[in-house]
């Protein structure tokens, strides 16, 4: 609301409806998203955003959107994002259940989930201090998250190579309650093998921390030349628009030697990396490239060989990081297929990156009233779920900010279906 008409004169912004989005989630799952809750996500996510926005959530333009020629275009569907971060929208949904009513317990994890002898939940047991005390309750909502911060739970379900990756959120998503349920009856569903995993800082704490948030995710690299640690390259760059690639980027780079890899740009593409860049610990800049790969401690002939022959590859056409331009090369494996510029006009600048964990794909199966289902088919009665602990709509891939929309739809879902069963519970 606080933008000019001469502000958004100058925003390019392309309409994205709800088939879009649809088809979207279809797509980068490979056709495996559950069709009746991906379309529950995509025709609740614009009322859901307009109910945060009507109890305090603010928004603000999407920080990394491309600013081209006097122009700001923005990747489809990715227009808004929260104003202030994760922080920010935390506290304001704090704000808002406060000032309703809600009570808020911190150090207080759970430790088992309650049920009475007919299998029904009642309630939740949770550490305080040196006591386990239990909290009777007519309705529980799982927001527990995933398993992504788990070593062991990452290794068996998404293998042994995972133990040791920086994880972006909270060292609290760690799966206990995720397998307790299940053990109980709670039906797994999604795509276990598989998370959202993208390029940050090669120095980025092992654990996210609160201070930086999302300030190490490096998501430049479409317009990088981008080598592992023997100076090679081995992925298209410029496959897709970040909001598409991002997501399984992440385990590409793990797979490479010592989990490294490296986008370099030169002074045709610095003026297009994220601001987030600025925060960077593993950088590099030179006016050689043999110097370059020096400083990073790269083979330096196989490294200068990989972008000249990268440079030859280098087809005609007119770049535009605005939108998929077609330029692209020839003649190499892999190609780069958008967004190619040949790496000539120093001083280059490098960034390292590792693979950071974000959140995993695998979870419980819910229907629509976000109850978790059980081996049987049937709800389990007064046991709800939502965000990441829910699973069915991300494999393989993710569309940039699916997993905030789908925490938002499916938490209101949960919360208002878990209050009404709560409020029809004797005493």
């Amino acid at each position: 609301p606080e933008l000019s008409q001469s502000d958004t004169s100058r925003l390019d912004v392309t309409p994205y409806p709800p088939d879009a989005f649809y088809d979207d989630l279809l797509r980068l799952s490979e056709g495996c998203s559950d069709p009746e809750l991906t379309s529950l996500l995509v025709d609740r996510s614009y009322e859901t955003v307009r109910w945060m926005q009507g109890i305090g959530v603010r928004f603000e333009m999407y920080a990394t959107s491309i600013k081209h020629g006097g122009r700001t275009s923005f990747p489809a569907g990715a227009v808004v994002q929260f104003w202030g971060g994760g922080q920010a929208l935390t506290q304001s949904l704090l704000r808002a259940a406060r000032g309703r009513g809600v009570d808020v317990a911190y150090d207080a994890p759970v430790l088992e989930v309650l049920r009475d002898v007919r299998g029904a939940v009642h309630g939740v047991r949770v550490g305080m201090g040196d006591d386990a005390t239990p909290i009777p309750a007519g309705a529980v909502v799982l927001a527990c998250g995933g398993f992504g911060a788990s070593p062991s739970l990452r290794a068996r379900y998404l293998g042994r190579e995972w133990e040791q990756v920086k994880v972006r959120g909270t060292r609290h998503n760690t799966g206990e309650l995720l397998e307790q349920v299940r053990e109980f009856g709670a039906r797994a569903t999604g795509d276990w093998t598989g998370c959202h995993a993208v390029p940050v800082d090669a120095e980025s704490p092992d654990v996210g921390d609160l201070d930086l948030g999302d300030l190490t995710a490096r998501l430049s690299y479409p317009f990088s030349v981008m080598v592992n640690a023997e100076g090679r390259r081995f992925t298209d760059e410029g496959s897709d628009f970040k909001s598409y690639s991002y997501a399984r980027l992440g385990r590409e780079i793990l797979v490479q030697p010592r989990g490294v890899a490296y986008q370099l740009f030169d002074q045709q593409t610095v003026g297009l990396l994220e601001p987030r860049y600025s925060s960077a610990r593993s950088t590099a800049t030179a006016a050689t490239l043999e110097e370059l790969a020096t400083r990073l401690g790269l083979p330096r002939e196989q490294m200068v060989r990989t972008v000249e022959e990268f440079n030859r590859a280098v087809q005609g056409g007119v770049f535009n990081p605005s939108l998929k331009d077609g330029k692209g090369t020839a003649g190499i494996d892999p190609p780069k297929t958008n967004w190619a510029l040949r790496l000539e006009k120093p001083p280059f600048v490098a960034y390292g990156v590792r693979c950071g964990i974000t959140f995993t794909y695998g979870g419980l199966l819910v229907n629509e009233r976000a109850q978790v289902v059980g081996e049987s088919g049937d709800a389990m009665p007064r046991l709800y779920a939502a965000g990441e602990a829910t699973g069915g709509i991300f494999y393989h891939n993710y569309p940039s900010g699916s997993g905030l929309m789908l925490g938002a739809v499916f938490g209101r879902i949960a919360g208002s279906s878990a209050a009404a069963e709560a409020l029809s519970v004797p005493g």
